[in-house]
């Protein structure tokens, strides 16, 4: 079960960066999405680009797969694994937009790597 668990943990985590990364880039396109917009028209234009329609259907698959986690594991050894994602999400953000990650970020992502190995050991 704890395979299970752990492929199921990674598979949706790698989902919801990816769809992190197609948000971003519907937004790159579609320009900057102020508070306003949720009560505007631009809302309809934003949810009809097909990079944010992507990414909001990689976080509904990724949603579904942890509805599969949640039944098999406890919450407190499932959820914390889930931080790898701000990881993974962090390096994909340096490959697809050319981000720069410093030092200290790359020290961060690094003690979440740490973090979620120490977590499966337990």
């Amino acid at each position: 079960m704890v395979l299970d668990v752990i492929t199921l943990v990674l598979i949706s985590m790698t989902l919801g960066s990816f769809g992190q990364i197609y948000l971003k880039m519907g937004l790159r396109s579609t320009g900057n999405f102020e508070l306003k917009d949720i009560i505007t028209e631009r809302l309809i234009s934003l949810i009809s680009n097909k990079n944010i329609l992507f990414g909001i259907a990689l976080y509904g698959i990724a949603t579904l797969l942890w509805f599969v986690v949640l039944s098999k594991a406890e919450l407190s050894y499932a959820y914390p694994l889930i931080g790898l994602s701000y990881a993974v999400t962090a390096i994909l953000a340096k490959f697809y937009f050319n981000e720069t990650i410093s030092v200290v970020r790359w020290a961060g992502i690094l003690i979440i790597i740490l973090g979620a190995f120490l977590i499966t050991r337990s």
